[in-house]
């Protein structure tokens, strides 16, 4: 037993560093291996020096399951049992409850917070919002950096959950008032979120430290005009104007605020100029300078912009010629045969040399309808443009000798009689 003794205490002595100047001169010192942890998040911080977040996410995925392997060790260990209530119970059932508050240990254990939020820049910066946001929650916020903290914010709001982005903003801004950045953006939440007032007062509090900050400017100003007060949105407008942020959507703004309290010159002006930025391709802002305009008196410029307006609202050819076919035929394929050929009618605005249009709804309406002279007449213009065609392909012959039969030996009139009874 003795023996036994002495060779645990003499490995324990050598396990022991020799302290500095102790032992033969000759002999160095063993430094401590560094550990894979420290090992993968050095990998890491490598790979993110040099932008690459693909590399860098498998170091930094590696170095968060070894300190949350880490972590729930230590909890598991740390976990003080009821020993004294446990030696009553049967051996089976001291197992069953060891391992449950082993794992209940486990599931609480907290993984260090540089490498989640290492890991969590990592998924940020790779856009990947969800995960970052899961990451950075369940970090008690005193541990939370600046930039951390930041982007677990920012992730909700491009994910678009608002009520999460305006929480912890709050938080954030209650850590850090004078993020100016943090504040505009807080200040807009809350006014597109219908609390303009209370955007209003959270852009005050800081403009009473700091009314130079452009972006908390804008979005005080865009929460004075969504709150309906143009007269005090139209002064943070000009002041913002006057530190040269001449931006459309300044412009555009203060427009329309001197137009809602009917200072029509200063609206005609600031139209003008935001219609000029925007490269004269802003619907709106064309509409809303025709009508100060006319409204002023300047009819024939006001009738001008009217119609650049009304030109920039057509929707776009190409996109409405497919979604009105793609229309008809879903609606012809369920039967709705009316709603089809509407559909196939409006196409024909956007595209009418489209030969197929033309035998669809004379066909829809042939076999379909009550309505045999509109079969006739959309039969009669399909082989109008149909005998156009050079080299018509088989698919196009059969239809062209269809529908001559039909006009041939169909009295139109009594099939739509028919039809009717």
């Amino acid at each position: 037993m003795m023996k036994s003794l002495m060779t645990i205490v003499a490995l324990a002595l050598l396990a022991v560093p020799t302290a500095r100047g102790e032992g033969s001169s000759k002999k160095k010192t063993v430094k401590p291996a560094v550990d894979s942890l420290t090992i993968c998040l050095q990998a890491g911080d490598s790979c993110m020096q040099t932008y690459n977040t693909f590399e860098a996410l498998k170091y930094f995925q590696q170095a968060y399951a070894l300190a949350k392997a880490r972590s729930q060790q230590q909890a598991v260990e740390q976990l003080e049992l009821p020993l004294d209530w446990l030696e009553k119970l049967p051996h089976e059932k001291q197992d069953e409850i060891i391992e449950r508050l082993k794992s209940s240990a486990e599931k609480s254990a907290i993984v260090d917070c540089i490498v989640q939020m290492k890991l969590a820049d990592c998924y940020y910066k790779r856009a990947n919002y969800r995960q970052c946001s899961e990451l950075l929650k369940t970090i008690p916020e005193d541990s939370l950096s600046h930039e951390a903290f930041r982007q677990l914010a920012n992730s909700y709001q491009k994910q678009g959950d608002t009520d999460s982005y305006i929480y912890w903003t709050e938080q954030l801004v209650n850590h850090y008032p004078m993020d100016g950045e943090m504040v505009a953006g807080l200040t807009l939440a809350y006014a597109q979120n219908n609390q303009p007032q209370k955007g209003i007062i959270c852009g005050m509090i800081y403009s009473e430290k700091d009314s130079t900050n452009i972006l908390v400017n804008r979005a005080l100003a865009d929460a004075w005009f969504m709150n309906r007060d143009f007269s005090a949105a139209a002064k943070l407008y000009e002041r913002l104007l006057q530190q040269g942020d001449s931006t459309f959507n300044t412009l555009y703004s203060a427009g329309m605020c001197y137009s809602q309290i009917e200072d029509l010159e200063r609206a005609y002006h600031y139209l003008q100029l935001a219609f000029l930025i925007s490269g004269m391709q802003h619907y709106g802002c064309a509409y809303r300078l025709g009508v100060v305009c006319v409204d002023t008196k300047r009819y024939p410029e006001g009738l001008g912009y009217l119609d650049v307006a009304k030109q920039l609202m057509q929707p776009d050819t190409t996109i409405m010629k497919a979604i009105t076919l793609s229309q008809g035929e879903a609606y012809y394929l369920t039967g709705r045969y009316a709603q089809a050929v509407e559909a196939w009618k409006e196409h024909l605005r956007y595209n009418p040399t489209s030969i197929a249009t033309y035998y669809n709804i004379a066909n829809a309406t042939y076999y379909y309808l009550p309505d045999g002279q509109q079969a006739k007449t959309y039969f009669e213009r399909f082989l109008e443009l149909a005998r156009k065609e050079q080299s018509p392909n088989a698919q196009l012959t059969e239809m062209i000798e269809k529908a001559e039969e039909l006009l041939r030996t169909t009295n139109f009139s009594r099939s739509a009689a028919k039809k009717k009874k």
